[in-house]
């Protein structure tokens, strides 16, 4: 856990333990500590791979859910159009990251002025 997030972890046994200086503890009550942290701390979420709690999750979707219920009983829908936009779709476009790769050194110093250049 360490390795992954110190930061995330060191704010989560301080939050939860109030443990400040971990340096202070012995390694097996560190590690015991920061098994024993709730499925939603920030090390927990970050090992999952995931941006919010389960149960956050799971109310936006409930939400979603009652958005696009309420808009069937609309004229908008009977024409389908103006439909609601999912707030959880929303928040799993945000987390992808566009990488860009470069076959040569030549293409990633013209890439790299064009992003200089504005």
């Amino acid at each position: 856990m360490m390795r992954l997030d110190r930061d995330a972890l060191l704010c989560d046994l301080a939050e939860t333990y109030h443990v400040f200086d971990v340096r202070a503890l012995p390694l097996e009550t560190v590690a015991r500590l920061s098994c024993g942290l709730r499925d939603d701390s920030r090390i927990k979420l970050k090992l999952r791979n995931m941006k919010l709690p389960f149960e956050t999750m799971l109310q936006i979707a409930i939400l979603d859910d009652l958005h696009w219920l309420r808009w069937t009983k609309t004229k908008d829908a009977q024409k389908h159009r103006n439909a609601p936009k999912s707030l959880l779709a929303a928040l799993d476009e945000e987390e992808k990251e566009t990488v860009t790769a470069f076959e040569t050194p030549e293409e990633f110093e013209k890439r790299r002025a064009e992003i200089i250049r504005g």
